[in-house]
């Protein structure tokens, strides 16, 4: 899909007579590190222990959601079992040491260049991220120095993506209106969320979830990479600042 044509199908679907970015609501994993096939493994590994059988792909598919909320669903579907909060909580901390074992994760390969060219043109930037994978929180400050005006985590919201709250949050935070903001997602659970609050959503394969499910899913515009969504950005922010 060309960039007219979404913003022509966004307007469309939302109603709004015109779209001008001023923000951008951006995810952490898949998006701003390469970290989704660790926290796969991880995953895994933290329910084999528990004897509930899984696969890593499947994990793709949560992402957005809280680790409380992965939690609660993968023992109540495979053990029979109700966890309360706090268990969800210690079991969590030992998913996110798994996490930790298998070293930092890289910074995406395109996403710096993106998100200095929306810094550029104006653009505030949000993170908005379902993780409260802290060792990747800790490090944002360092790898996007200067990017980031503010922060949504699981800490913030009470239901994860694919709730809209969190990017509902993100846009009060930024006290804007939501066609005033693009979110920038990599799972289908992140687009929905975008997708319902009312944000132009962009999609980026940058996992085993393929171009066609993220349309599916409500995204806007898909890009192949981070790379690639780079080298289209003046364009495309030529179109949304129309």
């Amino acid at each position: 899909m060309n960039v007219n044509d979404a913003i022509a199908g966004y307007l469309k679907f939302t109603g709004n007579k015109e779209i001008n970015i001023s923000t951008a609501l951006v995810d952490m994993d898949g998006v701003l590190y390469d970290s989704m096939k660790n926290h796969t493994r991880a995953w895994v590994k933290l329910m084999k222990k528990n004897g509930i059988k899984c696969t890593r792909d499947e994990f793709y598919l949560y992402e957005g959601m809280t680790g409380e909320a992965i939690i609660q669903m993968k023992f109540k579907e495979g053990a029979g079992k109700n966890i309360t909060h706090d268990e969800a909580t210690a079991l969590y901390k030992v998913k996110g040491r798994y996490f930790q074992e298998l070293g930092e994760a890289e910074i995406m390969p395109g996403t710096l260049d993106v998100l200095k060219g929306l810094k550029a043109a104006g653009v505030r930037c949000v993170l908005v991220t379902g993780s409260g994978q802290q060792s990747l929180l800790d490090k944002i400050d360092a790898d996007y120095e200067g990017i980031f005006d503010a922060r949504v985590t699981s800490k913030d919201v009470r239901h994860g993506k694919p709730n809209p709250e969190p990017y509902l949050k993100g846009i009060a935070i930024a006290e804007a209106r939501a066609n005033q903001c693009i979110v920038i997602e990599n799972a289908p659970l992140g687009v929905q969320a975008g997708h319902a609050a009312g944000c132009f959503t962009i999609g980026v394969t940058t996992g085993p979830i393929t171009e066609k499910e993220l349309y599916r899913a409500g995204a806007d515009l898909v890009f192949p990479n981070m790379e690639a969504f780079a080298k289209a950005l003046p364009e495309l922010l030529a179109a949304l600042k129309r």
